[in-house]
């Protein structure tokens, strides 16, 4: 859970300087080439949710910057590779467990 929280927290801060215009993102049925084509600030929030998805209630308020960023790699290349794929099916792929 906290984990989560910590995500969450990194988010907002990250969307404090975000554009006041509210977007709904549907990240299940979001495609690796709209995930590319998104634009910086999507990317690095998709990315932020997805590693606190995917971590889980580890009860672990731990962010590894090293960790992040060579799995934000993966991801990044996976679906330049696969840009049909939806990020769920990349996620899984690159940050299931």
């Amino acid at each position: 859970m906290k984990s989560l929280v910590a995500a969450l927290f990194a988010a907002a801060f990250m969307l404090s300087s975000a554009p006041a215009s509210a977007v709904v993102l549907d990240l299940s049925t979001m495609s690796c080439k709209q995930f590319v084509e998104s634009g910086d600030d999507t990317i690095k929030m998709v990315l932020i949710w997805l590693d606190g998805w995917y971590k889980g209630d580890q009860d672990e308020a731990l962010f590894d910057t090293e960790e992040f960023v060579a799995n934000a790699k993966k991801f990044g290349t996976y679906c330049a590779e696969h840009p049909s794929v939806s990020i769920v099916t990349a996620a899984e792929k690159i940050l299931g467990k």
